[in-house]
This record gives structure tokens, C-alpha cells and sequence, in this order.
């Protein structure tokens, strides 16, 4: 079933892709939550006359994305964490901590668009921030022991 997304579905595509999914994901869920439409000869003449008004607008978006970019490779981002024994974390680091992180350095970003593997020791380690469909940028920070 071929269906035109309405907005960005994880692990399936982004708003206005065009994607192929099994008839019952498509019919049962993503047609009655509103996420999806029916690819239909129609509704692709829309989507493309739709696509081409909004390519210059785009244009502008991913250049401010590229710029938000730089910015935030040039950050240095340190998260305290309450350690155990060794190097251990009582816890963990994850999306939110880093977008909290980023909340402080002036760089507003939901934590639904940083991808970063759970965190359980002391160190330096990379997260994806994903800014646009076409623009990502890896965000090194470092996890370091809360002061007593």
C-alpha cells in the first residue's frame, strides 16, 4: 500500500515521503492516527504542485539548520553524573540530559531529534542531533563526576 505520510513517522520516513508499508500498518494505524494518506494518482499531483512552492522556503530552513550545525560543533558540552564505584554511573545519560545540556549553552533542541546510545561510565562519547531531514550533526560531549 502506497500512502503519502502528513507527518514524520520514526523508522518509516518524513512528512510528504512517499512509502510503501503493509496494508493492515496502513489501514489500522497510520490512515486513522492522521500520519498518513492514500497515495492516489490525485493526491500525488497535489503533493508535487505542493513540494515545488515549498522548495524555495526550504532553501532558507536548511541554511539556517546548517547554521544552528556549526554552532553546536563548536560547543563543549559536559554532563555531571553522580558516580559509583570505578567509573560507574548511579543512572544514566541519555537524549534528555544532553538536550538539558544544550538548554543551558542557548540551543534550543527537543530531545525526540538527539540520538545517542544509553550512557553508563565516564567519558567522551558522540550523539546525532538531527536539525532537518537533511541536516545532522554529531554533537561530542563528555560525561564527567559530579562534584560532592
Amino acid at each position: 500500500m502506497e500512502l503519502i505520510l502528513k507527518q514524520d513517522v520514526e523508522n518509516l520516513g518524513f512528512k510528504d515521503d512517499i512509502v510503501t508499508v503493509k496494508n493492515g500498518y496502513g489501514r489500522n494505524f497510520l490512515i486513522p492516527q492522521k500520519q498518513a494518506v492514500l497515495a492516489t494518482t490525485s493526491a500525488k499531483k497535489v503533493l508535487a504542485e505542493n513540494l515545488k512552492q515549498r522548495a524555495f522556503k526550504e532553501k532558507k530552513i536548511v541554511d539556517d539548520a546548517n547554521k544552528v550545525a556549526e554552532s553546536i560543533k563548536a560547543l563543549e558540552i559536559k554532563i555531571p553524573a553522580k558516580v559509583g564505584t570505578g567509573d560507574k554511573l548511579f543512572g544514566s545519560v541519555n537524549n534528555i540530559d544532553i538536550a538539558a545540556a544544550l538548554e543551558k549553552e542557548g540551543q534550543s533542541i527537543d530531545k525526540k531529534f538527539i540520538t545517542v546510545t544509553t550512557v553508563k561510565r565516564l567519558g567522551k562519547y558522540t550523539a546525532v542531533v538531527r536539525l532537518h531531514r537533511e541536516v545532522s550533526v554529531d554533537l561530542d560531549f563528555e560525561v564527567i563526576a559530579q562534584a560532592k
